[in-house]
């Protein structure tokens, strides 16, 4: 049987220590703002705003936001970003994806300042991810490596497995695990063989958006299984990309859905904006 990665308490462990940051740098007479754009009324994007504004209100973050209506264009939103981009007030900017089809979400992610960029996206620091010289983390990623490193599992010298090659999980997630030592198969759905590859991995992302995707028979005895995944199955009931009940007795550990990686992007989001904040005002990370 499986131990299983308490993403819920380690995300609470990451935000403790940003608010006890925060109350030091307030002491110091230095606030920390994140300004978080919300564009029409997409009910996901609404719960994961609310709950950013939670995490900001535990930690002591200043949290403004920006709700847009559904009918924005693409040239209201940039001149925001823009706006925000000057504001000394705001440390971190987040535009909540996905947005509405009239908006390029490429060019709103490019508008954005990349010393404000806390989700990470901004080609800028995309390209410090990849060599290695980084000030943010995607959030979705970093808060992955935090629950491998949760394990005790050494990463170096093992094989990675991520499935699914999104800018926002796939490709950063790779990279990560590569900066930690390990070997890396990125897998996609144009991968062959993909049981016979997942079933050699000692670390197993999945990130494919596809309920209950990786199955007992695609998974090595013992490997340290994370699921990205946050799907609704048609009962209503939210399930990962993993066949929790089928895969967890053969691992060694494993994230549940809901509460395992979930949490974590909201903490990485608060040390992301955090990061931001001391760089901004020059006091070391």
């Amino acid at each position: 049987m499986a131990s299983i990665i308490d993403g819920k308490q380690i995300s609470m462990d990451v935000k403790m220590a940003v608010k006890d940051e925060v109350t030091a740098l307030n002491q110091q007479g230095v606030s920390v703002c994140l300004a978080v754009v919300i564009v029409g009324n997409d009910p996901a994007s609404r719960v994961y705003v609310n709950s950013k504004k939670k995490a900001c209100e535990l930690v002591g973050i200043e949290s403004r936001e920006y709700a847009l209506p559904e009918e924005t264009t693409q040239e209201e939103l940039l001149k925001l970003v823009d706006t925000l981009n000057q504001d000394a007030g705001v440390n971190g900017i987040l535009v909540q994806l996905p947005l509405p089809k009239q908006i390029d979400e490429q060019a709103v992610i490019a508008t954005i300042s990349p010393e404000k960029d806390v989700d990470a996206f901004h080609a800028a620091n995309v390209g410090k991810i990849m060599i290695g010289n980084f000030d943010f983390l995607p959030c979705t990623p970093a808060g992955c490596m935090d629950l491998i490193h949760s394990t005790g599992v050494e990463v170096a010298g093992k094989h990675a497995v991520v499935i699914g090659r999104s800018n926002i999980v796939g490709k950063p997630m790779a990279m990560l695990l590569l900066h930690e030592n390990a070997t890396v198969t990125i897998c996609h759905s144009k991968t062959q063989d993909l049981k016979e590859i997942c079933k050699t991995a000692d670390i197993l992302v999945a990130a494919v958006g596809r309920a209950n995707f990786v199955t007992a028979d695609m998974v090595k005895p013992g490997a340290v299984v994370i699921d990205v995944g946050m799907n609704r199955l048609e009962n209503g009931k939210l399930c990962g990309d993993v066949d929790f009940a089928a895969v967890e007795p053969l691992c060694s550990y494993i994230t549940p859905v809901p509460g395992g990686v979930g949490p974590m992007t909201i903490a990485t989001l608060m040390k992301n904006t955090l990061t931001a904040a001391k760089i901004q005002n020059q006091i070391s990370k």
